[in-house]
């Protein structure tokens, strides 16, 4: 039996869980407030009290610090290939200085290096937002200083492709897939054989909005607001993440407060909003089956939003033609973190990142 230790950072909370092998046998949301946040400056700065409460809450429930393994959700770094990658000195340096963005995913591998040092194990991060294996013709754009590039919610992506072609029988790489991950922010992503060759890019960039983000928006009218001398840059750069998509328009970001009033006949406005993010999904989806030259052995949507029956109805209804539709509600990021440890630990090689 191996005893893995996953560990998912949020903004304001602290996801982590012990597995034997690929069971979860301990699993505990930490939420932070403020206050305790506040004294420190940086993202970076807070992994010293994130590894704290997560030991303490460990010591608390009697679970010996004997990992195998400890596997970190990974964060902003440069554009990689999908795998396993050790926590080595490049890594931390890199997330340390948030070189290329601070987000609470970046506290992953901190955190987890930490503790590994003191346990003795190896400490790996899996299938990062910055996994990159787009087509080079995908990179293009209409201008060689705005490329398209690859942000993208891969690990959940990943695991639900391969949970897929497990439940089909066959390997990952044997099949292609359209994977779309309905949450905060939405990505539909081109899966052909094993790789992630088209992608929006989900963080402020193209493709569907969503409950927080806008998604892809006329650039002359984005050129015009910029200009205009009414908002600074950074009140433009939270309408395109943070209070943009259902929250520009209904004042919510919460996808299931807005089918609620999309359901209740009383709210015309919200029912047009929610089935045109629906819209948005299933035109991407579209895209995305030309990108795979019509060749698509199925459509799968997951996430938080797929718990909408009527939603993902929506979306079949349009894109059923193409291939067949299934749906996996909600997302499961830490099983997916020790199932990429789990291998590892059964013999899969870890890369190497360096700068």
């Amino acid at each position: 039996m191996k005893k893995i230790l996953v560990i998912n950072p949020g903004s304001t909370s602290t996801k982590f869980a012990v597995f034997h092998d690929d069971k979860p046998v301990f699993q505990k949301t930490l939420r932070h407030q403020g206050e305790e946040l506040a004294p420190y400056p940086t993202v970076a700065s807070q992994y010293e009290f994130r590894k704290e409460t997560i030991l303490k809450a460990l010591r608390e429930e009697g679970i010996a610090e004997d990992f195998d393994i400890i596997v970190g959700r990974g964060g902003l770094l440069k554009p990689i290939a999908s795998g396993v990658y050790e926590v080595n000195e490049a890594m931390r340096e890199t997330l340390l200085a948030a070189k290329y963005g601070e987000h609470a995913s970046n506290l992953g591998g901190l955190v987890a290096a930490d503790i590994a040092k003191t346990v003795g194990c190896k400490a790996v991060i899996a299938d990062p937002v910055v996994v990159d294996e787009l087509q080079d013709v995908a990179r293009v754009s209409g201008h060689p200083l705005l490329p398209n590039i690859s942000i993208f919610h891969a690990l959940n992506q990943k695991a639900i492709a391969r949970r897929y072609a497990k439940e089909c029988g066959k390997k990952y790489e044997e099949m292609n897939l359209i994977v779309a991950h309905l949450g905060g922010g939405i990505s539909v992503g081109a899966h052909n054989y094993g790789k992630v060759i088209d992608v929006n890019c989900a963080l402020g960039g193209n493709g569907p909005f969503s409950p927080e983000r806008v998604g892809t928006v006329s650039a002359t009218g984005l050129m015009e607001l910029c200009f205009s001398g009414k908002y600074t840059k950074q009140e433009v750069k939270k309408m395109l993440v943070g209070n943009g998509g259902l929250m520009a328009h209904c004042g919510s970001n919460d996808a299931y407060v807005v089918e609620q009033r999309a359901e209740s006949g009383k709210d015309p406005h919200a029912a047009l909003i929610y089935d045109a993010m629906a819209y948005t999904v299933a035109k991407e989806a579209g895209a995305m089956a030309t990108v795979l030259k019509g060749k698509v052995d199925a459509i799968l949507l997951t996430g938080g939003i797929a718990y909408g029956k009527g939603f993902c109805k929506y979306i079949e209804d349009m894109v059923g033609f193409i291939a067949p539709v299934k749906v996996y509600p909600g997302e499961d990021e830490l099983g997916a973190l020790a199932e990429n440890g789990l291998r590892v630990l059964n013999g899969e090689k870890c890369l190497t990142y360096e700068e």
